[in-house]
């Protein structure tokens, strides 16, 4: 039997986790993080899972640390695997394992390296990513590939809706390859990095809406972060605005001649953004609360009933 070291979080954690003890893996540790109190935390517990199963589990907060080290050395593992872990793991940990160290990245690799990669490619409109099982190097997401899977990110698609496909990729690619991995004959392959790119983390504040951008772009950034992620925002002379989820743009022009505008009309709300176009807005808040549009009789705190320039 085969044994693995695992650092493993998130949903992909738990899935991939579940992956290698469906196929017999003998998991002999399982390193994660300690849920951070001030995170939304929307996923499922790698900790959870691994108690179920009765593995160790340990959540150092530096998995470097040369006793981290010589402790997981003591076990022998035959594989290292990270699935969501957010940490770097350096040399000497890499080094551990008889058969590799394996990543499972969160985009077709050589793409959108890096950070939050489903969130990236969303922000730049790509109708596909995946996942990509990979061999663990110093330099982050730069070693050979052994497994990917495709998936297609829709028109509409939220960050949540395209992890989530991601999470099944990355179990689909994971299953399909582990049989070749213990067998020895897995076919690894090089990346051509110049075909890709690295991308750094985000935080919330990248999530501020530039209305003067055209209304695909502004459409792209309000999924590439809605919900559970902060969404994206603005601040206008009512208050911040914030906007949970829009439809793509068919191309309509807007009444207003390109003057960023929130609007509106037939019972819908509209954006009007810099280049002409509107966009449908289909939840959005002000100062915390629901923006409905005004009718006769409405009683609700927060309305529209006039257009509201954006800025």
């Amino acid at each position: 039997m085969s044994r693995a070291i695992v650092f493993a979080y998130h949903n992909v954690g738990v899935r991939c986790l579940s992956v290698l003890l469906a196929h017999g893996i003998d998991v002999a540790t399982v390193i994660t993080h300690t849920d951070n109190p001030n995170e939304n935390i929307w996923f499922d517990s790698v900790a959870e899972l691994a108690a179920q199963h009765d593995i160790p589990v340990i959540t150092p907060d530096d998995p470097n640390d040369p006793a981290i080290v010589a402790m997981l050395a003591a076990l022998q593992p035959d594989f290292l695997f990270s699935f969501y872990y957010r940490l770097m793991l350096k040399a000497p940990l890499l080094a551990l394992p008889t058969q590799g160290a394996w990543n499972m990245h969160g985009s077709l690799l050589p793409k959108y390296r890096g950070r939050v990669p489903v969130n990236w490619a969303i922000i730049h409109g790509e109708r596909e990513t995946g996942a990509t099982l990979h061999g663990m190097v110093e330099k982050p997401d730069a070693g050979d590939i052994l497994a990917q899977q495709a998936v297609p990110i829709l028109p509409d698609d939220t960050a949540f809706d395209v992890f989530n496909k991601v999470t099944l990729a990355a179990e689909i690619a994971l299953d399909r390859v582990l049989p070749q991995m213990l067998a020895g004959s897995a076919r690894r392959q090089a990346q051509n990095l110049a075909s890709g790119s690295y991308f750094g983390g985000r935080k919330a504040e990248d999530g501020r809406i530039d209305w003067s951008r055209g209304a695909q772009e502004v459409h792209n950034l309000i999924r590439a972060v809605a919900p559970p992620y902060p969404g994206a925002f603005c601040d206008t002379q009512n208050g911040r605005l914030t906007v949970l989820r829009s439809l793509h743009p068919t191309g309509e022009s807007g009444p207003h001649g390109g003057r960023p505008t929130l609007f509106s009309r037939d019972g819908r709300l509209y954006a009007e953004c810099g280049d002409g176009r509107l966009l449908r807005l289909l939840a959005v808040e002000l100062e915390g609360s629901p923006l409905f549009l005004a009718q006769a009789g409405d009683q609700s705190n927060t309305i529209l009933s006039a257009p509201l320039p954006l800025s």
